[in-house]
């Protein structure tokens, strides 16, 4: 019995093979890896030379602040846009541009010096394209790669963008005393320009049209794909049970280093240690996925990424020392790689293609709110109770969503 998903075929019975094995034989496919890796290098090492450019020049941490605060929720608030864009366009066109446009624009932050004011709205715009982007490139894994291998394939592109992720402070300190702030932002256009042209060689990705969809009204489509969320149960319940565990957990990052400097009376080195426990963890799940993607119930590999990245921040709450926390945040960074792949491939399965832009974009915007939400509540929290109280509620709060979602995902998204 065959199960056709733009033009790929899924037979039962038929396992998948590893993502190492799809970056060989697909071509379109490792284009498209090469292309979002290689942007996430470009990212990390603009967004350390931004940072490092708005502290030296405007000497404020509200500056900072407010750069951050931009480029996080900049696209948030556009999503049903960004996503229409993806359904209603020629993807491969869309992401072309959107590479080419955030690559002129880090060259003109390189080249001109600019008040803080139009630097905030270039960053602003920037995040924007991003935001068209992500929603575009996630709908075209399911044209490029056969249903049976989704799993491997958002794993390979969780390993790849994650991992050079890490890989971007350790390349910007290296390059910071050699190239200079400017030289590192010129990098980060140059990285655009390559992953544009990668990205010009893929096939044409068009607009998938849907049954009784007219497309004459571009709004329209953007109420229909927010209507989505709630109409598609199964992406209803992820979507309200990710946004809680988001809410509840999102500001673990901002307590992780009073934990290692205060509560277990570690130093800097300490606190950078945690970090790169949840980064390990994630290259671990990533790499532990893309081996053996297809073989796990999918609704049961989301519940336990939920279950094990909240369990890791209820146990580092609980941590009596430096490298005790160290594990338990691997661990969270274990269950975060398997909500990164799961979570993709079941909107990719559960929602129809032409829709999927929307319901990306929509479902990331919404993730992107709990998080501003989590941000707010967790300061004060932090500071008026610590942060180990911080990784307790983020670990119960997540553990309660998780639940909440087993008990109302529909059955047959369990199997």
């Amino acid at each position: 019995m065959c199960r056709c998903v733009m033009g790929s075929c899924m037979r039962n019975g038929h396992s998948s093979t590893g993502a190492v094995a799809l970056l060989r034989d697909n071509v379109a496919f490792r284009r498209l890896w090469v292309s979002r890796s290689l942007s996430f290098i470009g990212d990390s090492l603009g967004g350390i030379a931004l940072l490092l450019h708005v502290a030296d020049t405007e000497g404020s941490g509200t500056a900072v602040a407010l750069l951050l605060l931009v480029g996080d929720f900049a696209p948030t608030f556009l999503s049903p846009l960004s996503g229409t864009l993806s359904d209603r366009f020629d993807r491969k066109r869309l992401m072309v541009v959107s590479e080419l446009a955030q690559g002129s624009i880090i060259g003109v932050i390189a080249l001109v010096n600019l008040p803080f004011a139009p630097l905030l709205a270039l960053v602003a715009v920037r995040s924007t394209l991003a935001g068209v982007f992500q929603p575009a490139s996630r709908s075209a894994v399911t044209t490029l790669v056969p249903g049976n291998r989704l799993e491997s394939a958002n794993a390979a592109l969780g390993f790849g963008t994650h991992g050079f992720d890490l890989i971007g402070p350790l390349a910007g300190a290296a390059l910071l005393p050699v190239v200079g702030i400017r030289g590192m932002l010129l990098a980060d256009a140059l990285t655009f320009v390559i992953s544009a042209a990668l990205l010009s060689r893929l096939p044409g990705l068009p607009p998938v049209p849907l049954e009784g969809e007219s497309r004459l009204s571009f709004l329209r489509d953007a109420r229909d794909g927010v209507e989505a969320i709630w109409s598609i149960r199964p992406i209803r319940v992820l979507t309200i049970g990710f946004c809680t565990a988001v809410a509840f957990s999102a500001s673990d990052d901002v307590a992780l280093v009073f934990l290692a400097q205060d509560s277990l009376g570690g130093g800097d080195a300490a606190a950078s240690l945690l970090y790169a426990g949840a980064g390990t963890g994630l290259l671990i799940g990533f790499g532990l996925v893309a081996g053996i993607g297809g073989r796990v119930a999918l609704a049961g590999m989301m519940l336990m990424g939920f279950a094990i990245a909240s369990g890791g921040n209820l146990l580092t709450g609980l941590a009596w020392s430096v490298p005790a926390a160290f594990g338990f945040q691997l661990v969270r960074g274990l269950g975060i790689s398997l909500i990164d792949v799961s979570v993709n491939t079941f909107v990719q399965r559960s929602v129809p293609p032409g829709m999927q832009g929307r319901v990306f974009a929509n479902l990331y915007g919404f993730i992107g709110i709990a998080a501003g939400v989590a941000y707010v509540t967790g300061g004060p929290l932090l500071d008026l109770s610590g942060p180990r109280l911080v990784f307790l509620v983020a670990g119960i709060g997540g553990l309660v969503a998780t639940a909440w979602m087993a008990l109302r995902l529909p059955r047959s998204s369990m199997e």
